[in-house]
């Protein structure tokens, strides 16, 4: 599959149609290479056809014509069904559309492609789907990462140019660190969570996975920007285009030394350490700098994330929406009965542990603690942009490369330590992404490039001088 921007030349210059790139992608979708990764829930080359006809037939064509897009399936469609990966959801279809989809589609972009995911949205491989687990493309035993990993895998495997995720910890930049693509997060707020369906409301952001940093960009200006629908947007105005830069002369770039432990992997290492070195040839100042409450972020969000989890996922209890089983019996058995069968392990994992942590001798303990870590964790940031001069921050997206399908799925914990190196930005609120800087025993190898609030466009100018610079197939060996 061509990047964003050929698509749209071509379709442009009538070199081709949207319906011809749509056809193409169905063909695709359809072989049975891609179909067993699992990566997606649901597809429509009608809804794909209908979209090409609109782009086709636009007076002019948009800034993504003829672009597919695939789609989490957390993120609501009218057209098909949105089920979260979840047995409670299964057959859901929404009144509505997300506002990015809206956006997309007024852009001239392909929407029929939703994503499978690890269910609602809660976990770090994509092996907790009530559909079963997502491949990762490049090694078939191996995970993609989570929660995002069929929009990852779809990438990576060439059958679209970008996608939609969420993240809530690091959804988007760890898949993407796992299968070679790039995952930009924007800082929170500034793209609309309407028809984003709700797991931690104070952390989601809908994000985007591209081949490339310039097919991120371009999707992420499209949907970026106020929506009258979601209070919790910035009311900053839609993201600029990125500029394109030559070096990184005049940038600062911080290395937090508690993202680069005496035994982080030496495959990792190498390959960061080579990316600083390729960042200073740049022209780019790097200093040593320290986030001192880092060590804490885990603990902090797996305590506020499965808290605002339990509070969102009250709401299917077999009354308003969704699946309902044990019906005709009293309501203490319906709810029951229906959550018991709808929810799959992970998120009744979450609930009670959210449950837990609201409860009213706890609350004070561990909700209330971890918010004043949270805060912690983002005045550490803001120090660093704000009073120390740094430009950005690198480090290592993820601990290890893509592991093993089944190897933490009986340990929670281990799982979780996945999101190390993520969860403190989304603590934050901040913009980050991971692209590809390496490989190490044949597996990509994530960078992460971390900006300040509402920084977005020159985050990605940033990252693409660094995407020019390093190899992002070759093995950076220790």
């Amino acid at each position: 599959m061509d990047t964003v921007a050929e698509i749209v030349a071509a379709v442009k210059e009538g070199n081709t149609t949207a319906r011809a790139v749509a056809q193409e992608v169905g063909r695709r979708l359809a072989t049975p290479e891609v179909q067993q990764l699992n990566a997606t829930l649901d597809w429509s080359q009608e809804v794909l056809d209908g979209d090409a006809a609109r782009a086709d037939g636009a007076a002019a064509p948009g800034p993504l014509a003829g672009v597919p897009i695939a789609i989490k399936d957390n993120i609501v469609t009218i057209e098909q069904p949105t089920t979260c990966a979840s047995r409670i959801l299964q057959g859901y279809r929404s009144p509505y559309d997300a506002t990015v989809v809206n956006r997309l589609r007024a852009a001239g972009a392909l929407i029929g492609i939703k994503t499978n995911l690890d269910e609602f949205a809660m976990g770090s491989s994509t092996e907790h789907s009530a559909y079963g687990r997502v491949l990762n493309p490049l090694d078939h035993s191996r995970v993609p990462g989570g929660s995002s990993g069929g929009s990852a895998a779809l990438v990576a495997a060439g059958v679209v140019p970008a996608a939609l995720g969420s993240e809530t910890g690091g959804s988007v930049r760890q898949p993407a660190s796992f299968c070679g693509v790039v995952g930009v997060k924007p800082g929170y707020g500034r793209v609309s969570r309407f028809g984003l369906v709700a797991f931690g409301s104070s952390l989601d952001c809908i994000s985007v996975f591209g081949r490339t940093v310039a097919d991120a960009a371009s999707v992420l200006q499209v949907i970026s920007g106020p929506d009258r629908h979601d209070a919790t947007t910035v009311s900053a105005p839609a993201m600029a285009a990125p500029a394109r830069r030559q070096d990184l002369a005049g940038v600062t770039i911080g290395l937090p030394k508690e993202c680069f432990p005496g035994d982080l992997d030496p495959g990792i290492r190498a390959a960061c350490d080579r990316t600083v070195g390729i960042l200073r040839d740049l022209g780019a100042e790097v200093r040593d700098v320290s986030l001192p409450h880092t060590p804490y972020a885990v603990a902090a969000y797996y305590v506020i994330n499965p808290a605002e989890a339990s509070a969102n996922l009250a709401r299917y209890d077999g009354v308003r929406y969704g699946q309902r089983r044990g019906d005709g019996v009293d309501v203490g058995t319906l709810y029951r009965t229906t959550r018991g069968e709808g929810f799959g392990p992970e998120v009744k994992r979450r609930i009670i542990i959210g449950t837990y942590v609201l409860s009213a001798g706890y609350y004070d303990a561990y909700y209330t603690k971890a918010q004043q870590v949270r805060a912690l964790i983002a005045n550490d940031f803001d120090r660093l942009f704000r009073e120390e001069g740094i430009s950005y921050l690198f480090t290592p997206t993820t601990p290890t490369v893509a592991f093993r399908a089944g190897e933490r799925t009986d340990d929670p914990v281990q799982m979780y330590l996945a999101d190390i190196f993520v969860a403190a930005v989304s603590l934050a609120g901040l913009p980050a992404l991971s692209l590809p800087i390496g490989r190490s025993d044949g597996l990509p190898v994530g960078g992460h490039v971390i900006g300040p609030q509402l920084g977005e466009t020159e985050l990605l100018e940033i990252a693409a001088v660094i995407e020019g610079a390093v190899p992002a197939t070759e093995e950076a060996l220790p």
